[in-house]
Formats: structure tokens, C-alpha cells, sequence
């Protein structure tokens, strides 16, 4: 049986959403100072830096609540899992949109960075209603 705390959530979801803060910054910092170099990793040309790094802003937002509500009660987990919810499935839609119109193979694994944790933030919203 799966350890659970005083707010009945699971431990494996606190380490998660810590996991889920130092992914975030992990790719926030390079988007928002580097967005050209670090794009061209994944072959994707930055025709302008506006955009990813309104993406690295809004990774450092989700990433930084992650953070911050990691140790706070099961309400907040309820909406922080809500906003990562709606937030990966929008990036799933969005990035299978750009793939259908023309986007570098290495998109699939950003679509899959985003399909993985939206699977974790389903599961654990189901888990601690």
C-alpha cells in the first residue's frame, strides 16, 4: 500500500511534482536566454524568441508552483493537478498540430515528455478524489 501523508497525498506525488519543477527549469532557463541555440538542438528554427520564451516564462510558472505547493494541502493539489492537466493536454493538441504541418522529428519526443506527465497528473487526479 502506497504511503500516504496527513492530507491523504501519496508521497510519489510530492517527488513528483518536485521531478516535475526541476524538468521545468531545466528547460525553462536555456528557452528564455538561449532560445535559438537551444531549439536548434531539436532542430527547430527559432524565427523569432518571443514565443519560446513566453513558453520558458510559463514553465518556470507551472514548475515554480510545482515547487512551492509540493508540501501545501490536497486542495491545492487538486488545482495545481487541474492546471498541469489542462495545461499538457493544450501542449499535446498543439504539438500534434505542428507535426501534421511539417514540424522536425523531434517534436515526437516533446509530445512524449508531455503525454507521459499528462498521464501522471490523470492518474493522481483520479487517485486523491
Amino acid at each position: 500500500m502506497p504511503k500516504k501523508t496527513i492530507n491523504s497525498i501519496p508521497k510519489s506525488l510530492r517527488i513528483w511534482f518536485l521531478i516535475h519543477f526541476i524538468v521545468d527549469i531545466i528547460f525553462a532557463i536555456p528557452l528564455i536566454f538561449f532560445p535559438e541555440r537551444f531549439l536548434a538542438l531539436f532542430g527547430i528554427l527559432a524565427v523569432e524568441t518571443v514565443t519560446p520564451r513566453l513558453v520558458g516564462a510559463a514553465l518556470v510558472g507551472i514548475g515554480g508552483a510545482s515547487f512551492f505547493v509540493r508540501n501545501k494541502s490536497k486542495e491545492s493539489y487538486d488545482i495545481m493537478l487541474t492546471l498541469k492537466i489542462l495545461w499538457s493536454s493544450a501542449a499535446i493538441i498543439a504539438l500534434l498540430v505542428s507535426s501534421y504541418v511539417g514540424a522536425p522529428k523531434a517534436i515526437w519526443y516533446i509530445t512524449g515528455t508531455f503525454a507521459v506527465f499528462s498521464a501522471i497528473w490523470w492518474y493522481y487526479k483520479l487517485r486523491i478524489r
